[in-house]
């Protein structure tokens, strides 16, 4: 048992890692691109992952639910987050339409990683490998991972990227009033996991990734 959660755990964690530093680095890449300097300022716009990585999100709370899903038994939801790059939306050239884009950067890194990981699977079929071996099923697990990050990210609630994304789409008005919610975000976002609600939201963005992602295989 112990042999094979340390199989697992090393095969979800390169997958896991870049699924979530990267994330952070697009938001600070494309705001830049906007006018915002303040990630680039804080050396944040960097594939290096140790300059993102938050201790408890990136390392822990993954580790947990790997483990949870592994001794229990079946499918669990597997996520995380790194240290949130620093984005001052007032430096923004146009803050209520570019948060539109600085938003969509995460998921977006999320999807493009999901087709490499799915396109390193279809490399290894090619030349005849057995998927079930490591790097098969790392490569699974990236497409994987990256797809439950696309839309866990995507769900409408401040302050995931969704919440942003609905904030900028929203008139001034109404966006001040969603805007609200965000203190309360991550509690509703916890009572939604262990309800099962979250789910039943994601399977949109989920379906729509597996989409794309099965031109590439």
């Amino acid at each position: 048992m112990m042999e094979s959660l340390i199989q697992t755990i090393a095969v979800y964690a390169i997958p896991v890692l870049f699924g979530i530093t990267l994330h952070e680095a697009a938001h600070g890449y494309v705001a830049r691109f906007f006018g915002d300097p303040t990630a680039e300022q804080a050396g944040r716009i960097s594939l290096n992952p140790i300059k993102h990585i938050d201790p408890v999100g990136t390392i822990a709370v993954p580790l947990f639910l790997l483990l949870t899903t592994k001794l229990l038994g079946g499918a669990g939801l597997l996520f995380g987050w790194a240290k949130p790059v620093p984005v001052n939306w007032a430096r923004l050239r146009n803050p209520k339409k570019d948060i539109l884009w600085v938003a969509l950067a995460g998921p977006a890194s999320n999807l493009l990683m999901g087709v490499m990981w799915a396109l390193t699977l279809r490399f290894q079929v090619s030349l005849g490998f057995d998927l079930h071996d490591f790097w098969g099923r790392m490569a699974i697990a990236g497409v994987q991972v990256n797809l439950v990050l696309m839309a866990l990210n995507l769900v409408p609630l401040p302050p995931l990227d969704g919440g942003r994304i609905v904030y900028s789409l929203l008139p001034q008005k109404y966006a001040d009033q969603y805007a609200r919610i965000e203190p309360y975000g991550m509690v509703i976002l916890i009572v939604l996991m262990f309800t099962g609600v979250l789910w039943v939201i994601l399977q949109p963005f989920l379906s729509f990734g597996q989409m794309i992602i099965r031109l590439f295989l």
